[in-house]
C-alpha cells in the first residue's frame, strides 16, 4: 500500500533548505564550448540592411521573414543541412571542470558540455549518435524543439523510440522550424546528469538589437557521484540521503558555467570568463541544464534585457535579476556600458526547496576587453528571493489566445501529484493521478501505434488521449507537496493561464493544498496572449493552469524536469491525434533501432530498468 508522506516531506524540505546558499559571487569556467560546423554551406549571409546590429527584427527580405513571422505557419527553406556526429563514451573518475574526479562521466565527443548544435532558422539538422557507452542505452532529446510532424525524432526512449544499444548508432534528422536557444540531453533515466547534454543555438530574428552573440551560457548543477547510483538511493526509502526522510536527494557538489567552476572544497578548477566589448550590446543564451538546481541570475552593475522565454520571442523586458528553472532558457541582451573592469555573473539559490548545493556562491566573470585578468572586487547585491516562481508578465511577439471561458476543471483534465512510498517494492514514487509512469524500452509508444494495439498499453504508461486536431487542450496540475516542480511539455509551447502565488515558506507545517477554486481562481486566468514557453514552475501546495494547441501528432511527454522526480514517475504522455500519426511520419524507421535494442536488452545488459525509464 502506497503511503502518503507529506508530513515527512515537510520536515525533509526544512532540512534541505538549511543547505541552500544565498548569495552567489565566486565562480566558474573558461572558453565557450568548442564545436565544428559541418555541412555543405556555412551560415548564410544576411542582406546588408537585414538582421544587422541595428535591425535584428529582420531576417530575410526576399522572401520576407522577420520577428513577426509565425513560425508555426511559415518557415524559411534554406536547402542547408547541418551535420553532426556525437560519440557517447563512459569514463570512470573523469576530472571535471572544477578539477575534481567524477565517479562516472558520460561524455559526448569527450567533452562536457557536448558540442553546440548551431544552425540557421529553416536549416535541416542531422545528428548521428554513436553509443559507445559501456553499460547503458541512450537516446537524445532536443529540448525545446517542437519536432513538428517529426515526433519520431523527439528522442524519448520508451516513448518515441527504443534506446540506442551500446555499439550501435542512430541518425536524428529534422528541420529547424523554430529559432532561438534550446539544448539537447539524453532521455534515458537520469543519465543526462552524468554529462550527456549540450546547447543548441538556432539563429533567427530578435525583438531587440544587439552587436555580438556570445553564444550559449549553460549553467547547471554537477554531481561527483554517478547519477544513476544517486538516483537509486533517492528512490530507495530504506537508505535516504537524510536519514528518516525517504526521497531526499543530496546537495549538488557544484554549479558549473559552460562546464567549469572553481572547486568549492579546495584548490582546483577555473572560472568561466566571458569578454565584453565596451559600448557594445551582447546576446547571452542562458540555459539551465540542472538535475535539480534552480537559481536566480544577476550581473553586478548591469541589467538584462530579456528578448525570449525558452524559444518564444517577447516584447523586451529589462530586469536586474532573472529566475531560471530547470530546463528553462532565456535570451538576454547586456549592454557593456559600465567602466572597463571585471564583474561577477552571480547565481543565487532560492530559499524555497527547488535545489540545494554544496557551493554557496557560484559565479562566472564578465571581463571587459582591456581589463586586468583579476577577479572582480565588488560582490554585487543579493537579488530578491524568487521563491522558485516564474514570472507570468512576458508578452510574446507572435500572439496566441485561448478561450479560457470554455475551461472547466474536471477529473479528465486535472493532473494531481504527490510523493508516495510503496513499501511492497521498497520504492519512492512521484505519481500523477496515483500512477507513477514506467515505460517499456523494448516496446515504445510509437511501436504500439505502428502495430495498431495502443489499447493494450499498460496503465503505467500514463497515456492520455488527445484525439482532436487544432483545438485548445486545457490542463490543471495540482501539487500536494512542499516541493515546487519545473514541468516541461515536449512538442509544444504551453500558454501559462495562471497559477497559485508562490509561498514564501512552503515548508511550513501548516501548509495544505491550495486547490484550484473555479469561483475565485477562474476569473484570474489570462487567455489573451499570456506568457508562453515549454517549461514552467508548478508551485508548492498549489495549482498551475496551462493550454496548448493540438496541431502536432505524436506521443508527447509532459513531465517534471527534476531528474529524481521523473525517475520516480512524475510524467504523463499525451497521445495526440492518434489516427494521424502513421500518415505523418514513417513508423517503419523504428524497426532497425528496436531490433538492435531487443538483441541487447535484457539478455546482454548488465543493469536492468529500475525506474520510470525516461
Amino acid at each position: 500500500m502506497a503511503a502518503n508522506i507529506n508530513i515527512l516531506l515537510l520536515s525533509c524540505s526544512l532540512i534541505w533548505a538549511i543547505f541552500l546558499g544565498n548569495v552567489a559571487h565566486a565562480a566558474p569556467s573558461p572558453q565557450p564550448v568548442s564545436h565544428v560546423l559541418q555541412g555543405p554551406k556555412d551560415l548564410q549571409p544576411r542582406q546588408s540592411t537585414c538582421n544587422t546590429a541595428t535591425n535584428r527584427q529582420c531576417w530575410t527580405t526576399s522572401p520576407a521573414f522577420n520577428i513577426n513571422t509565425d513560425w508555426e505557419v511559415s518557415t524559411p527553406s534554406t536547402g542547408v543541412t547541418r551535420t553532426y556526429t556525437f560519440t557517447l563514451t563512459e569514463v570512470n573518475n573523469w576530472i571535471g571542470g572544477d578539477g575534481r574526479p567524477k565517479v562516472k562521466a558520460m561524455l559526448i565527443n569527450g567533452q562536457f558540455p557536448g558540442p553546440t548544435i548551431t544552425a540557421n532558422w529553416g536549416d535541416r539538422i542531422n545528428i548521428t549518435v554513436i553509443n559507445n557507452l559501456a553499460t547503458n542505452g541512450s537516446s537524445i532529446h532536443f529540448h525545446g524543439l517542437h519536432q513538428k510532424n517529426t515526433n519520431i525524432m523527439d528522442g524519448a526512449g520508451g516513448v518515441t523510440e527504443c534506446p540506442i544499444a551500446p555499439t550501435k548508432s542512430k541518425t536524428y534528422s529534422f528541420i529547424a522550424t523554430q529559432y532561438g536557444t534550446a539544448w539537447y540531453h539524453s532521455h534515458f533515466s537520469a543519465q543526462y546528469g552524468n554529462g550527456v547534454l549540450g546547447p543548441i543555438a538556432i539563429s533567427g530574428p530578435a525583438s531587440a538589437n544587439y552587436d555580438i552573440d556570445l553564444g550559449p551560457v549553460m549553467i547547471g548543477d554537477w554531481y561527483l557521484g554517478a547519477v544513476n547510483q544517486i538516483a537509486a538511493r533517492v528512490n530507495n526509502p530504506n537508505n535516504p540521503y537524510i536519514p528518516g526522510f525517504p526521497g531526499s536527494p543530496p546537495n549538488s557538489d557544484n554549479l558549473l558555467f559552460n562546464g567549469k567552476n572553481v572547486n568549492p572544497a579546495g584548490s582546483g578548477g577555473s572560472r568561466l570568463v566571458l569578454t565584453f566589448t565596451p559600448g557594445k550590446k551582447h546576446l547571452l543564451r542562458i540555459i539551465n541544464h540542472s538535475v535539480q538546481n534552480a537559481y536566480t541570475l544577476s550581473l553586478n552593475g548591469h541589467s538584462f534585457q530579456i528578448i525570449a522565454t525558452d524559444m518564444v520571442p517577447i516584447t523586451p523586458v529589462t530586469v536586474t535579476s532573472l529566475f531560471v528553472g530547470v530546463g528553462q532558457r532565456y535570451d538576454v541582451i547586456v549592454n557593456a556600458n559600465q567602466a572597463v573592469g571585471n564583474y561577477w555573473l552571480n547565481a543565487t539559490f532560492p530559499s524555497a526547496p527547488c535545489g540545494n548545493s554544496n557551493v554557496a556562491r557560484p559565479a562566472a566573470i564578465i571581463r571587459y576587453s582591456g581589463a586586468a585578468s583579476t577577479n572582480p572586487t565588488a560582490a554585487g547585491s543579493v537579488p530578491p528571493d524568487s521563491n522558485c516562481a516564474d514570472s507570468f508578465a512576458y508578452s510574446p511577439i507572435v500572439t496566441r489566445s485561448a478561450p479560457v471561458s470554455s475551461f472547466t476543471a474536471a477529473p479528465s483534465n486535472t493532473l494531481n501529484t504527490n510523493i508516495k512510498i510503496d513499501n511492497s517494492v521498497a520504492h519512492v514514487f512521484w505519481p500523477v493521478n496515483n500512477s507513477p509512469m514506467k515505460v517499456n524500452w523494448n516496446n515504445p509508444t510509437l511501436e504500439y501505434v505502428k502495430n495498431g494495439n495502443v489499447g493494450s498499453m499498460p496503465a503505467q504508461a500514463n497515456v492520455i488521449s488527445v484525439p482532436t486536431a487544432n483545438t485548445w487542450a486545457f490542463w490543471l496540475i495540482q501539487n500536494n507537496s512542499s516541493i515546487p516542480h519545473p514541468v516541461h511539455l515536449h512538442g509544444h509551447d504551453i500558454l501559462l493561464l495562471g497559477a497559485s502565488p508562490a509561498l514564501a515558506n512552503p515548508i511550513a507545517p501548516s501548509n495544505r493544498l491550495r486547490a484550484y477554486n473555479p469561483s475565485t481562481d477562474g476569473p484570474t486566468l489570462k487567455g489573451n496572449n499570456p506568457t508562453r514557453r515549454d517549461t514552467t514552475m508548478l508551485p508548492a501546495w498549489g495549482w498551475l493552469a496551462v493550454a496548448y494547441r493540438t496541431h502536432n501528432p505524436g506521443a508527447w511527454l509532459f513531465h517534471c524536469h527534476v531528474a529524481w522526480h521523473v525517475s520516480q514517475g512524475f510524467s504523463v504522455q499525451y497521445l495526440e491525434q492518434l489516427s494521424a500519426i502513421p500518415t505523418t511520419m514513417n513508423l517503419n524507421t523504428l524497426t532497425s533501432n528496436c531490433n538492435n535494442w531487443d538483441a541487447y536488452y535484457p539478455a546482454n545488459a548488465p543493469f536492468l530498468q529500475d525506474d520510470s525509464g525516461i
